[in-house]
């Protein structure tokens, strides 16, 4: 900012100088002002040099469909992170991992239909235990013993409750048949009251069938109607009881399912064929809940424990079928479909032999392309291009199928965006528009932090720094008129005022001048070196007249002043005796005849004599009157 402003007073010091003459200032309009009420502009985001961001798509799933049925797969983060820990953990193949898998196994298929002897629900319900002391059960073996021990409990309460109906039934039986005889054979007693002439007489009669009139029979009728309360009663509780004792049991099975547990969902549908023999599967949950929408908005059925039964086979069947194209991706070296099917495989069936046996080995080389693919996704949302050429070029190579189409595309658009904004502030740079430089070098580096370029441009603005001090010390050098030292750097500061118009017209007006001095203080020299001292004064006393300032040519002159001195004497005494008022022209004309007279060809003396002459004489050759 000093620079802009101390050319303009370099340039007004200098305005009588002699080596460089500085132009006249021009008069240019001053900027109109704002007014003041005017707002000031509204700020605007930088926007993208390709628009919006190129999307970048998560491999994770939010779904998984299965039989028709979407399987939600809860938050895909947490589901990422338990994915990178099993890909990470030894596989469960342990003995006590083949055991626990081997009760599984003969828990089925002890309470399955197609045993031979039909399902023996006793012998299953002992293996329970034992197979909820596995870890990996989580005790959720030890949960369906519990539930399936309180179903029978409530199952024993409504036997239980039946008889207790049953015999208040018989009871009632025989009230009524009681009754019925009573009404039947039993006389009631009536005494009749008549006068005669003779006076009075009673008469007592009885008659058959009319026991219902009595207090014991409209007992029995009491009787018979509270049992009639009482069994309605217990038939309401035995129906509630079965229907809540069913719903905490499937509150167990949709749980299960919704965990991913389908082994347990299998276990515990077969138990619960077992225990209610009704032929009532329906799925008591509210019809607003999501596991209903999941079968209602999906298959558009209510969802039955057989429903779920199904599911269960069909997911553990899926599992093996992804495990399967895993495999086979995999000995394909193409990772990147691989580990999706190994992802789906454990977002589906996590808990399922096929994806806990599966080798460690395997599942690093899925870790180790996983972990590359999210550095990926991380440096293409941190801009940082080069490292996701580093690692986009790394999983090429391991993966076959590494879809690199739009990373390409992302690396390829930004870096070309980030290089053309450095080139064009390298041009405003040059240009000494620096705002604008500033401007395109903040878009360059927001596109791409980590270019190489950016380094090459801050050596370049280094160097520039430099410029700009060659360019200070040009204007300090103009304005002290310190010519000769702008001669002897002078393949310093033109480059540094390259651009710049003003100071380019001072610099070519200083060089020129000053070659144009040399060159007559050299051809002095040579005067000089053939004993022409008075010819070697006499050229540089010419330019001395143009050049008053320069110290070299002022010090030649002094150099010959002493070889010169008579001849310079006569020149002073004429120019002095010319210079008076009113002028001597008679004495100055003979100082330069006698200049004249020391050195002949003199070009000065031969013009002062004939400048005299013209005044002495008229022009016609008569003299002046």
């Amino acid at each position: 900012m000093k620079a802009r402003f101390l050319l303009p007073l370099c340039l007004a010091s200098l305005a009588q100088a002699q080596v460089y003459t500085p132009p006249p200032e021009e008069n240019k309009p001053a900027p109109a002002a704002a007014p003041a009420d005017t707002p000031p502009p509204a700020e605007k985001k930088p926007a993208g040099p390709l628009g919006q961001e190129i999307p970048l798509l998560d491999p994770a799933a939010e779904t998984i469909t299965v039989g028709g049925v979407s399987i939600p797969l809860g938050d895909n983060r947490v589901l990422r992170a338990r994915f990178e820990k099993y890909l990470n953990q030894p596989p469960e193949s342990d003995e006590a991992a083949e055991k626990y898998r081997a009760d599984i196994a003969q828990i089925l298929a002890t309470v399955s239909p197609f045993r031979t002897g039909g399902p023996d629900l006793y012998s299953a319900f002992k293996l329970l235990p034992g197979a909820s002391s596995y870890p990996g059960d989580a005790n959720l073996c030890g949960s369906l013993a519990e539930s399936i021990y309180t179903a029978m409990l409530a199952k024993q309460d409504v036997n239980g409750l039946k008889k207790l109906n049953k015999s208040m039934e018989d009871e009632k039986k025989a009230i009524i048949a009681e009754g019925d005889w009573k009404a039947a054979t039993e006389k009631s007693v009536s005494i009749t009251e008549s006068k005669g002439k003779d006076g009075e007489k009673k008469t007592t009669t009885a008659k058959e069938g009319l026991g219902i009139t009595s207090l014991r029979y409209a007992n029995t009728l009491k009787r018979i109607g509270e049992i009639e309360t009482l069994k309605k009663a217990n038939i309401v509780r035995t129906e509630a009881q079965t229907i809540q004792t069913k719903a905490q049991y499937q509150v167990s099975m949709i749980q299960w399912f919704v965990q991913r547990r389908y082994e347990h969902v299998l276990m515990a549908a077969r138990f619960y064929n077992q225990i209610w023999k009704d032929g009532d599967a329906t799925l008591r949950i509210d019809k607003d809940s999501d596991v209903s929408k999941l079968f209602s908005q999906s298959v558009g059925v209510s969802p039955t424990v057989a429903s779920l039964d199904s599911l269960s086979n069909e997911a553990i069947r899926e599992t093996s079928k992804y495990i399967e194209a895993f495999e086979l991706m995999l000995a394909r070296d193409e990772l990147h479909s691989a580990s999706q099917r190994l992802m789906e495989a454990y977002a589906l069936g996590e808990y399922l032999a096929p994806v806990a046996t599966l080798s460690l080995e395997k599942k690093r080389r899925i870790a180790n392309y996983f972990r590359d693919l999210n550095e990926l996704y991380g440096t293409l949302q941190a801009h940082d291009y080069t490292k996701t050429m580093e690692l986009a070029a790394r999983l090429k190579q391991s993966a076959k199928d590494f879809p690199s189409s739009k990373v390409d595309s992302a690396i390829a658009g930004y870096t070309l965006a980030s290089d053309l904004a450095i080139e064009e502030a390298k041009s405003h740079l040059l240009a000494k528009e620096g705002d604008k430089a500033a401007e395109k070098i903040k878009a360059a580096a927001e596109i791409w932090p980590t270019n190489p370029k950016l380094k090459e441009f801050r050596t370049l603005v280094n160097n520039t720094g430099g410029l700009v001090a060659y360019r200070n010390d040009f204007d300090r050098l103009l304005s002290e008129g310190n010519f000769r030292e702008i001669a002897r750097r002078q393949y310093e500061l033109a480059p540094a005022i390259q651009g710049d118009a003003k100071r380019e017209e001072a610099f070519k007006e200083i060089m020129t001048n000053l070659t144009k001095i040399e060159a007559a203080i050299g051809k002095a020299s040579e005067f000089s070196k053939m004993g022409q001292d008075y010819a070697a004064w006499e050229q540089l006393a010419k330019l001395r007249e143009d050049f008053p300032d320069d110290p070299k040519l002022g010090r030649e002159l002094e150099l010959l002043a002493p070889k010169v001195a008579d001849f310079t004497r006569a020149l002073d005494k004429a120019q002095q005796f010319e210079k008076r008022n009113p002028k001597q022209l008679g004495s100055a004309l003979s100082w330069y005849l006698k200049a004249r007279s020391i050195h002949p060809q003199s070009d000065l003396a031969e013009a002062g004599t004939q400048r005299l002459s013209d005044e002495i004489l008229t022009p016609d050759g008569g003299s002046r009157k």
